[in-house]
């Protein structure tokens, strides 16, 4: 007992372990939000998904990981093998160490640092050299088509998705996630998303921009996941699967599963700008550490699915369309949102 109290108080050890909340919760959230995923694209299409393996199919996801843990491992021959294998983990990485800056409660947060947006905003950009990488070495004028797309799209959606960071950066006053959670404590008449916690002519003048934010973050996120509408880089009707085309077993498993975490990773952040984090909408009643990471993570969730609804629901864009909606629409409703704010924030 002594020895696992003294290896329990070691930092090296806390620090492994509080690293490894973000990924058991990942790999939890990724089988519960791949059932659910199909059940919803089911019910949209009116027809009835999973329904043999356990009660209504809940063991499906759990199904289809065994199945991906027992299939080969295959490397094709003219493929560059050591970046072949590297590009898988590290689009992983670079979504995993964005949690590390996610106030996931008012008791838990991986690292309240004070820059933990323009960290998480910098670090998720190894993403695009992971999906190049993963085009370029397999060798397959279908995976490089994929992965030059993808990496066009989401250079192009980072540009909107920063200036609505940008725009709420100024609101704050700060790039800390935890300060910004905080400073929407108190109910949901808080939220930024309803004004913040300003006094009532500047709210009433904060809400209009801010829903415009939320609408360029939001569909500029769903850009940078390569979710539908806007997944032309895996388009099955041109390039096969696009960048992972090549990729199969525990390869083709962590770019789905790092897909799927940076879905909540999106949603969370969106979260945290607009909707109060891991506050209660009820002010004081159900708050505390506990109930902070239910709000957080149902908030979250709720984006998810919302996600989800879209994909399943709108019809993919030409690349045209693409670029049109970036740089034509969302883009230009940015800059006027921030240099409105700037304006209302002086007064």
């Amino acid at each position: 007992m002594e020895f696992i109290n003294s290896v329990l108080e070691n930092p090296i050890v806390i620090t492994v372990l509080l690293a490894l909340i973000p990924l058991v919760f990942i790999l939890v959230y990724a089988l519960v939000v791949l059932y659910g995923e199909m059940k919803m694209a089911a019910h949209i299409q009116n027809r009835l998904a999973y329904m043999e393996t356990g009660f209504h199919g809940m063991l499906q996801p759990i199904a289809d990981m065994v199945k991906l843990l027992q299939k080969e491992d295959i490397i094709p021959a003219a493929a560059d093998k050591f970046f072949f294998i590297l590009a898988p983990y590290l689009v992983f990485v670079g979504t995993y160490a964005s949690f590390a800056v996610l106030p996931f409660s008012s008791a838990y947060i991986g690292s309240n640092v004070d820059v933990g947006i323009f960290y998480m905003v910098a670090v998720s950009s190894l993403v695009v050299v992971g999906l190049l990488m993963s085009g370029w070495a397999s060798n397959n004028k279908w995976s490089l088509f994929g992965a030059l797309r993808s990496a066009a799209q989401i250079v192009s959606y980072e540009i909107p998705g920063v200036l609505a960071i940008l725009g709420v950066v100024m609101v704050y006053g700060t790039m800390n996630m935890q300060t910004m959670t905080q400073m929407q404590d108190g109910g949901i008449q808080h939220w930024l998303i309803l004004g913040g916690n300003f006094p009532l002519e500047k709210k009433l003048l904060l809400i209009p921009f801010m829903i415009i934010l939320f609408v360029v973050y939001l569909l500029a996120s769903m850009a940078e996941v390569n979710r539908t509408p806007f997944d032309l880089p895996e388009a099955e009707s041109e390039l096969v699967q696009g960048y992972n085309t090549e990729y199969s077993g525990m390869k083709f498993a962590i770019f789905y599963l790092a897909e799927y975490a940076n879905l909540f990773l999106v949603s969370a952040v969106a979260v945290i700008m607009f909707f109060g984090g891991w506050t209660s909408p009820f002010g004081s009643f159900m708050s505390g550490p506990i109930w902070s990471a239910f709000w957080f993570v149902v908030k979250g969730m709720a984006f998810v699915f919302l996600n989800i609804w879209l994909r399943w629901t709108l019809p993919r864009l030409r690349v045209d369309q693409l670029m049109y909606v970036s740089w034509k629409v969302l883009t230009p409703f940015a800059l006027f949102s921030i240099i409105a704010i700037g304006l209302i924030m002086v007064l």
